[in-house]
């Protein structure tokens, strides 16, 4: 592996190319996963408009919108990193509403989101039909590894000292939980593009010698 900086617009534009190559014709589940600090919300949102000029009309869906309620998200408290790793997203519900319409006869019809962490109410948004060939890009932290049938994933990735550094402090009780989720999914290991997020300024592709070459 080597690791090649490269600009936030560049990337953003290499990602877009990707995924509109990809699969034409079907529907592409593609997961944009990585922690607060490296914004993987953002960097989803940032592809949208990029692929449907490619031609690739684009949904973005922000896992955020599919945590499980309250009263199960705090049952062991507040600050419960391993309920946080493994009991906050509501994977079932994602699934339902968004992931497996989406699959080989599915009908194409999803729930941008389900419930509001804020208001620990359903959102009550509308359904959406997706048109074929659409890519839908699901945007969130602890998305891989698991039940969620994703057909391309990106993992937006941090050392662990800047992990440690950046990650705001209302939410620095989560650290043992991405360092969990490092050692026992280590998504880095079979996410289909790896961006190396320490400073968002700079990101960099985490790039197979076979691809990149081994001249750099």
């Amino acid at each position: 592996m080597r690791v090649r900086p490269i600009a936030p617009d560049l990337l953003v534009a290499e990602l877009a190319d990707r995924l509109a190559a990809d699969r034409p014709g079907q529907w592409l589940r593609v997961a944009v996963d990585g922690p607060p600090p490296a914004d993987p919300d953002g960097l989803a949102a940032a592809l949208v408009d990029p692929l449907r000029a490619r031609g690739r009309p684009a949904v973005h869906v922000a896992a955020g919108g599919f945590l499980r309620s309250a009263s199960l998200r705090f049952e062991y408290g507040r600050d419960n990193s391993d309920a946080f790793y493994t009991g906050w997203l509501d994977e079932a519900g994602l699934r339902r509403e968004v992931l497996d319409p989406l699959s080989p006869g599915g009908t194409g019809r999803v729930l941008p989101s389900l419930w509001d962490p804020a208001t620990d109410r359903a959102t009550r948004a509308p359904y959406l039909t997706v048109p074929p060939g659409a890519a839908v890009l699901v945007s969130g932290a602890l998305l891989l590894g698991g039940v969620l049938p994703f057909d391309v994933a990106f993992h937006l990735v941090l050392s662990p000292s800047a992990l440690d550094r950046r990650m705001p402090a209302d939410l620095r009780w989560t650290l043992p939980a991405y360092a969990r989720y490092a050692e026992e999914v280590d998504p880095a290991s079979f996410a289909d593009a790896v961006v190396r997020m320490d400073d968002p300024r700079h990101p960099a592709l985490v790039v197979p010698v076979a691809e990149g070459g081994a001249g750099g």
